[in-house]
Order: C-alpha cells, then sequence, then structure tokens
C-alpha cells in the first residue's frame, strides 16, 4: 500500500513541477536519509508555491489506496514534503523511528502540518500516537486541521476518548466535521451525550449548534435525547428542522419514529433522499452568532 501511496504521490506532482524542481525532488527521494530529512526542511527554498490540482481519476485512485486520505488544497510544498516521508528507508525500525522524531521535534508549523499530514503514510503507525493526540490539543489551527480533517489517521488508531476529543474540538473550534474521516463510523453513545449537554448550553446562551454535530447523536437517542429533537423541530430554522428529521429517520428507537411522523413533509424528503446529511455539510458555520 505504500508504495502504491509513494508513486501515486509521485505522479501528482511531476505533473505540476518544472522540470528543475522534479530533477531537484527525485534525486532527494533517493537520496541517504540525512540528506532526504535536509530536503524535507529546504523544500520551500527550491519548490515553488503553487496549490496542488489532482485529477478526478488521481483522487479516486488515492481515496482507494488509502480511504479517507486527501491532498485538496494542499501545496506542492506540503506535498513534497509527504512525499519524502514516503521514500524514507524503513528497514531499521528504530532509525527510521528516530529520523521523523527529529523532524518532530524541531519543525516550525508548516513543517508540522506536513508532519501530521503524513501519519496515514508513515511506517510503524502506532509509533505516532502520542504525537497524534498531542495534535489534537495544538493551538495552531493548521496543525490542528492537519489530523482532524480529511486524515484517516485518527479514525484508525485513537482510543475513543481521544477520537471524542478530536471531534468535540473541532466542532468547538466551528469546523466542518464531515471532513473528519470515519465520523459516523466512530459515533458512540459517550460523544452523544456530551453533545447533547454541548447543545443545552449553547441554546442557553442564545446561540446555534452546528445541524451536522446531530447525526453523532441519531444511532443513541433515547427518551432523553428524543427531547433536543423536539426542540429542533420546534426551532425557527430549518437546518434544525432537517438535522432532527434525519437524526429520528436513522435511529431504531421507535419513538423517534413516531416523532418524525408528526413532521409528514420532512418525513417524505428524507424517506425519498431528497434530504441527506450531505445538504447540510456547511464550511462557513458562525455558530457563535447569537440567534436573532
Amino acid at each position: 500500500m505504500l508504495t502504491q501511496i509513494n508513486s501515486l504521490l509521485w505522479e501528482l506532482l511531476s505533473a505540476q513541477l518544472t522540470t528543475s524542481e522534479a530533477d531537484w525532488l527525485s534525486a532527494k527521494g533517493e537520496a541517504e536519509p540525512l540528506e532526504l530529512m535536509t530536503a524535507f526542511v529546504a523544500a520551500p527554498r527550491f519548490l515553488a508555491k503553487r496549490t496542488v490540482k489532482p485529477t478526478v481519476q488521481q483522487t479516486i485512485e488515492l481515496n482507494e489506496i488509502l480511504p479517507g486520505f486527501s491532498v485538496e488544497d494542499w501545496g506542492i510544498v506540503r506535498l513534497s514534503r509527504v512525499w519524502l516521508l514516503s521514500c524514507l528507508e524503513a528497514a531499521d525500525k528504530e532509525e527510521y523511528c528516530r529520523h521523523i522524531e527529529t523532524l518532530f521535534d524541531t519543525a516550525e508549523m508548516n513543517e508540522l502540518v506536513a508532519l501530521y499530514s503524513a501519519l496515514p503514510v508513515l511506517n510503524y503507525p502506532e509509533k505516532w500516537l502520542f504525537r497524534a493526540t498531542d495534535a489534537v490539543r495544538s493551538n495552531m489551527g493548521v496543525v490542528f486541521d492537519a489530523i482532524a480533517l480529511r486524515n484517516p489517521y485518527p479514525t484508525k488508531h485513537f482510543t475513543e476518548l481521544a477520537w471524542n476529543q478530536l471531534v468535540l474540538k473541532t466542532i468547538f473550534n466551528d469546523k466542518p466535521i464531515h471532513f473528519i474521516v470515519g465520523l459516523d463510523e466512530r459515533a458512540n453513545k459517550n460523544l452523544a451525550l456530551t453533545l447533547s449537554d454541548f447543545a443545552h448550553e449553547r441554546w442557553a446562551a442564545g446561540r446555534m449548534v452546528a445541524p451536522q454535530v446531530w447525526r453523532l447523536v441519531s444511532k443513541f437517542l433515547n427518551e432523553e435525547l428524543l427531547s433536543d429533537m423536539e426542540h429542533l423541530f420546534k426551532s425557527p430554522s430549518i437546518h434544525d428542522q432537517q438535522a432532527a428529521a434525519l437524526s429520528c429517520h436513522h435511529s431504531d428507537y421507535e419513538p423517534a419514529k413516531q416523532l418524525l411522523a408528526n413532521y409528514p413533509d420532512l418525513e417524505k424528503n428524507v424517506h425519498h433522499n431528497q434530504l441527506t446529511w450531505t445538504h447540510l455539510e456547511f464550511i462557513d458555520l458562525n455558530t457563535y452568532v447569537p440567534n436573532r
């Protein structure tokens, strides 16, 4: 798998690099570890600031090899750094891990972004769990985004506690949770209850909750959480009403189905797939703006 990723990333890069850039990067990918690591740091001096533009086919192939992994909106330097790390000789585990740790210990912000972006393509994934969970606590937004959004590493390796912290911080920071890989698969009751408490605090402060939040609650609806759905159905926001309809529809809790039946138009739209969670995937959330 890692060999396939390496080849596809190079295909993405080579199509967008100049001849001199490609020659420099290719040589560094075949260099000894210390020279490769130096190239990782020096990449901005040799590569232009351009945005990666993968083809539709390349995006499909990348997702087939490593589901959830995306280079969308990456710069050439970021992708080149990740590619260089995928070239690092990994036969000697101790030496390999020492090299990666050195890069982490000395990295500036953009280098950290590349390192966290590269976690899905690094060898010995269990070795980077502490680094990954530490990134969730980062106050640097771009570093947090690199581990939380469009990155399949957390869903594969985080404990439930660490996973819930990642999701909650994404929500607290007003970021779109639908970019979290494995969001639905790793939904859990503890997270659902915490999100309900969070919603009550927001409502008490006259603020809104992003409608996508409720997709994480639908599997765990009970008598207590059903009252949240009733609140959403009565909200003046159509997006709140739609979130309630979707949550009830996807729940196995019979009272939720009965509640949805009281709103036949919404029930019909959900039933005929004219309303899905995709329709509530917003980038600009502004949930800290008070309701008017």
